[in-house]
């Protein structure tokens, strides 16, 4: 499968409508990749989510203007999200559906069409927290060596790339967008303590390296045969452009064969592995939130009670009392 870089992430997504609402809707998913810098997925998302709610209503009462969005009545809202359980949409991809429609609706205030109230009127859909999947310590470290990977064609170059990839997302706890916005100016190559990379909402954060990491991003820089400048990306698809996260993905999936890993076995579980095998060690949690990038500690306090979770599933299985009932 060849390489190849990302197409603009909204611009196939977008319902048919008068030409101002085509217009507020691009300028709406730029800003969002530009302004806020969302990653590519995220916009995608939304821009598919509102494509749907726009498809949604003009099934019901004609394609939509923008005035006809400010005049939503809550009826109209809740008409969408009925239909769309009945589809079988759970309500964590609900509510991110209204995410998206909410943030549109942001932009249309912003620019002075007026208020969509109805979007206010309608609660979120309540959706219980899933605890992160983490690998194993064995499995996590296989992913992050090439000779897992030393039967697929494939150039050297390229095991060795991905390989630094995964590296950083377990040995440092990167998203995947973090580790592929690295520019080559800013490798994390041995005698590098650490490196700044650029989270959510565009806020950066210094992530101590490992020399293990910074063994791998060396290993690859040394067989890349494309010429990076230092303002490029460190990270390079076959062809030398930007490389895309569909391209580690693919190459995640093809390991969870080898390793006889659930689907769940993600490059985004890495991340979560390095958070989890931390707290294992008795990492400290404020520590680990803010290698992680959490805005929140609520969200690194997920991995407290995935921690709490194995133990007792660990006591059952273990426990010669846990079977009995009273």
């Amino acid at each position: 499968m060849s390489e190849r870089e990302r197409p603009d992430p909204a611009s196939q997504l977008l319902p048919p409508g008068d030409a101002a609402l085509q217009a507020a809707l691009r300028a709406w998913s730029d800003g969002l990749a530009r302004e806020r810098r969302m990653a590519p997925n995220t916009v995608e998302a939304y821009a598919r989510d509102l494509r749907q709610f726009l498809l949604h209503l003009e099934g019901r009462r004609g394609a939509a203007r923008i005035p006809d969005l400010v005049a939503l009545k809550p009826r109209d809202v809740r008409a969408f999200m009925a239909a769309r359980r009945a589809e079988g949409i759970g309500g964590r991809s609900l509510m991110r559906a209204l995410a998206g429609v909410r943030s549109f609706a942001r932009y249309l205030e912003r620019e002075g069409h007026g208020t969509v109230a109805a979007l206010g009127a309608v609660r979120s859909p309540k959706v219980e927290r899933r605890l992160p999947r983490p690998l194993g310590v064995a499995a996590a470290r296989a992913m992050t060596r090439t000779d897992l990977r030393a039967g697929e064609a494939r150039e050297p170059w390229i095991l060795a790339r991905d390989a630094a990839v995964l590296a950083l997302l377990y040995g440092a706890g990167l998203r995947i967008s973090e580790a592929l916005g690295i520019a080559r100016k800013d490798a994390p190559l041995p005698g590098i303590d650490a490196v700044t990379v650029t989270g959510k909402g565009g806020k950066d954060r210094m992530v101590p390296v490992l020399p293990v990491v910074a063994e791998a991003v060396a290993a690859y820089l040394a067989a890349c045969p494309y010429p990076l400048d230092a303002d490029d990306p460190l990270f390079v698809g076959a062809r030398g452009g930007p490389l895309s996260p569909r391209v580690i993905q693919y190459a995640v999936a093809a390991m969870r064969g080898a390793l006889g890993l659930p689907d769940t076995a993600t490059p985004h579980a890495l991340r979560h592995s390095f958070a989890t095998h931390l707290l294992a060690r008795q990492g400290e949690l404020r520590a680990i939130q803010e290698l992680l990038g959490h805005a929140s500690l609520s969200t690194t306090q997920l991995y407290t009670k995935l921690d709490a979770a194995r133990l007792m599933s660990a006591f059952d299985a273990a426990h010669p009392r846990a079977a009995q009932r009273p």
